[in-house]
């Protein structure tokens, strides 16, 4: 049985009493109760809505300029839209374990999406406290942490997939499970988060739920590499044709991979020397199809949308909306041909690492609060265990901070005290995709600036690093790394992300 530590599973400790012997002659072998905890009085529920590589601008509130997401909107416009929302690793697996432990990659230790099934069995996730803590918990949809769809510790409801899953007519893997479901799996996970949010409980609950949408359809190895020859974006029947005809506009960053070279050294050997041809299609900037997956993309989302509409419905008629947390985000940024990268995620541009995050709960934030502090995925675990009623001990392990102070300086209109000035992304590069190898980074991120630095150099010596002003140059299309006006920031921001690093492995 996978090691998990003690503080996160539900067994009280016991006074040593002395040795004790049994055999098989005892009469009485049972173990002691466990002592069950309540959460406090009027103690929120919890519902996490997460979307796989949602980018920052891909919902009707967040700027898209023809995707039509009214329920997923609700969110916003009764809530709060923050509007510096970022990842610190943009990748599915790693970002998706920060998410669930308030904890940097560095710290956790999934670091790639190559197969993790042993390791996401002992992460220290929040559901575990929450759990202890007297909370009905269910995790609905994607895990992808490993290619194993069986259920993690922490859970008292368990709905998932093996892998990436498929779109249409799925395997799921229902508390241990597995079998094959007809229908759009969208709409299949919206049902049983549905069917969850409908028990009656005398409990709160805590719902992850994770949809495969919008990523396609695709075949992971256990070392990483991706099948996508019989993969694609597909929406519900209903959709396919939502938005046909729909054009989005691209940023003036969205270049080929020639212009890019020119301001981002670090990208001369990942387009010129390591990329096949078939990586090349990948990577080399905007396909002619590029147009109608994002169009795809948006339809995908309509049924999102519309799962969205049904759990406001059930929590409406239950009485339980305004008692529950609800927070809507995406696990990873997205590239539509942004500095010559095509269907990418993974690099510290703000596609990649900037996401949607959208939190209701009247108790904390009113109306149409927008919010531009620095948030991360790190802060969602610490959020729900002071929700919860956890204690300091519960998050001593965690790297992100409760977004508690900056509801009261909403309540307040004052600015929050002691909030983050910065933060750190990194990168791990991965064997497994030839374009990859070689290009892990570490980057900090200002309100104003970012510094990225590139563990390696090219092969003729050029400095990789990058930096920007965000202010003045907000696509990311100046290097001002070689400006000597620019070299005391430089060295101030180095400085500063040494210090994030090393606190995030807990120097």
């Amino acid at each position: 049985m996978a090691h998990i530590a003690r503080e996160h599973l539900p067994i009280p400790d016991r006074k040593h009493v002395g040795l004790t012997t049994y055999d098989a002659k005892d009469p009485d072998t049972s173990y002691p109760p466990i002592t069950t905890l309540r959460p406090p009085a009027g103690a929120p529920n919890v519902l996490i809505v997460l979307i796989d590589d949602l980018r920052f601008d891909e919902l009707g509130i967040c700027g898209h300029p023809y995707m039509k997401t009214p329920h997923i909107d609700r969110i916003g416009h009764e809530g709060a839209r923050f509007t510096a929302a970022f990842h610190t690793t943009p990748l599915c697996s790693p970002n998706r374990a920060s998410i669930l432990t308030g904890q940097y990659a560095s710290r956790h230790g999934i670091i790639d999406n190559v197969a993790r099934d042993a390791h996401s069995y002992r992460l220290p996730n929040y559901h575990v406290i929450l759990q202890r803590l007297g909370y009905e918990t269910a995790h609905v949809g994607k895990w992808h942490m490993g290619n194993s769809g069986g259920p993690r510790p922490g859970y008292d409801r368990w709905v998932s997939f093996p892998g990436h899953g498929s779109i249409v007519d799925p395997v799921l893997n229902i508390d241990g499970r597995e079998r094959q479901h007809k229908g759009y799996i969208t709409d299949l996970l919206n049902r049983h988060a549905v069917d969850f949010l409908k028990k009656k409980r005398r409990k709160p609950f805590a719902l992850f739920l994770a949809h495969k949408a919008v990523h396609p359809d695709a075949f992971q190895a256990a070392d990483g590499t991706i099948d996508l020859s019989k993969g694609g974006y597909r929406a519900a029947d209903r959709h396919k044709n939502l938005y046909k005809g729909e054009r989005f506009p691209l940023p003036p960053s969205a270049v080929p991979s020639a212009e890019v070279v020119k301001q981002k050294p670090a990208w001369k050997e990942a387009f010129e020397l390591r990329v096949n041809k078939a990586s090349r299609a990948v990577l080399d900037g905007i396909g002619a199809g590029t147009q109608e997956e994002i169009r795809l993309r948006a339809a995908m989302m309509a049924s999102v949308d519309e799962g969205m509409g049904d759990i406001f419905e059930v929590l409406e008629a239950n009485g339980e909306l305004d008692n529950t947390f609800i927070l809507f985000l995406g696990d990873n940024g997205y590239f539509f041909g942004e500095h010559g990268l095509g269907p990418e995620r993974r690099f510290a541009y703000e596609e990649g690492i900037k996401s949607p995050f959208l939190v209701r709960y009247p108790a904390w934030f009113k109306p149409g609060t927008v919010n531009d502090d620095l948030v991360l995925a790190l802060d969602i675990a610490p959020t729900l265990v002071d929700l919860a009623g956890g204690k300091a001990a519960d998050c001593r392990t965690m790297q992100g901070l409760s977004l508690r102070p900056l509801a009261a300086a909403a309540k307040s209109g004052k600015r929050p005290k002691g909030w983050r000035s910065s933060f750190m992304c990194e990168y791990f590069s991965e064997n497994a995709m030839p374009w990859l190898v070689g290009m892990s980074y570490k980057a900090i991120r200002t309100k104003r600036h970012k510094y990225i630095h590139w563990t390696q150099k090219s092969l003729d010596g050029i400095e990789c690093d990058e930096l920007y002003d965000l202010e003045r140059d907000p696509y990311e299309m100046r290097n001002q790394i070689g400006k000597r006006s620019e070299q005391g920031l430089v060295g101030r921001l180095r400085k500063q992300l040494a210090a994030l690093v090393a606190r995030s492995v807990g120097l």
